[in-house]
């Protein structure tokens, strides 16, 4: 049983100042969250994540509806930091669209939006590409903006990723864009790790995340400008273990590491992590929490043309 819009209410969220447009593109600092979660390097083995299985999670998912609620909080979200900008773009590369009415709603602000999702059926559905964020080229200059949504949490080279983000933009360019965070799913966590003390076997089950200043270092290595990451921390309630399972396959959020096991948790594993899950919970309800990192960054201006520009205040 997936849990009712009303459970899905719950937040915690550290919100980027909106103060107008000069505060958005030139003074933000990095707006960061505590967490006491361990913590996962940037410098990751390669191969970590297997992209075939990548690609086939998100074609099932767009096969059984994809559940959207985490999704379009997202997006709306990014449509209103957008918005702070107050500028109409020309060209906007949209990274992952797992919702077919995304590309109409960014028409508001963009010109033309051209889509590269990973996985083959999502793209499809908006006459978008196929595309893996580390492995293919973006596009050189093409874009003045990026909205990458849901996807970069699980690139093999995230420096890699957003190095190419990097080459498809065009000067004085916004890259924006959320991602899962290291604090998320801790109570499937907890079940995991009491599944394989009972089996006796420990396996990799939930995927190592970026946290928030770690993004937001990576992304002024990268070379983008003002980089800011905010933190919203979403609580969904749900009924049992297998309820939050169902809504991770829709949401093509379940194991893809190539390190996984291809067997089936036993019969006392199960139990033990559906014991573990429940017991974290209240009156036959556990309080799950999504860790969504926001983040944006922009490329720099033109040199020459800010040269000009002040050449020409000069003159005046």
């Amino acid at each position: 049983m997936a849990p009712q819009p009303e459970q899905r209410a719950g937040s915690a969220k550290s919100r980027i100042a909106r103060s107008g447009t000069a505060m958005m593109r030139s003074q933000l600092t990095p707006s960061l969250s505590p967490s006491a979660a361990p913590r996962t390097s940037v410098a990751v083995p390669k191969q970590l994540f297997d992209m075939n299985q990548r690609e086939l999670r998100r074609d099932r998912a767009a096969r059984l509806g994809p559940e959207r609620f985490l999704f379009e909080r997202t997006f709306s979200d990014t449509l209103e930091r957008i918005g702070i900008v107050q500028r109409r773009f020309r060209s906007a590369l949209l990274l992952g669209c797992p919702d077919p009415s995304w590309p109409a709603r960014l028409s508001d602000i963009v010109d033309q939006v051209s889509v590269l999702d990973p996985g083959p059926l999502f793209a499809h559905a908006v006459g978008g590409s196929r595309a893996v964020e580390d492995a293919d080229r973006l596009g050189s200059k093409d874009f003045d903006l990026c909205v990458a949504i849901g996807t970069l949490d699980t690139v093999n080279d995230l420096p890699l990723a957003l190095a190419n983000i990097f080459a498809a933009l065009r000067s004085d360019s916004l890259l924006i864009g959320a991602i899962s965070g290291g604090d998320t799913l801790p109570i499937l966590r907890a079940a995991m790790r009491a599944a394989d003390a009972a089996s006796g076997m420990a396996t990799p089950h939930v995927h190592p995340r970026i946290d928030g200043p770690s993004l937001c270092g990576l992304l002024a290595n990268i070379g983008f400008l003002n980089p800011v990451v905010d933190i919203d921390r979403v609580q969904t309630a749900y009924s049992s273990l297998n309820s939050l399972v169902v809504d991770l396959r829709s949401m093509a959020a379940t194991n893809i590491l190539t390190d996984r096991s291809r067997t089936s948790l036993n019969r006392p594993a199960v139990n033990a992590a559906s014991a573990s899950f429940n017991d974290a919970g209240n009156r036959g309800r556990t309080i799950e929490t999504f860790e969504i990192l926001h983040f944006a960054g922009w490329t720099p201006p033109d040199q020459r043309l800010l040269l000009s520009t002040l050449d020409e205040a000069k003159l005046t």
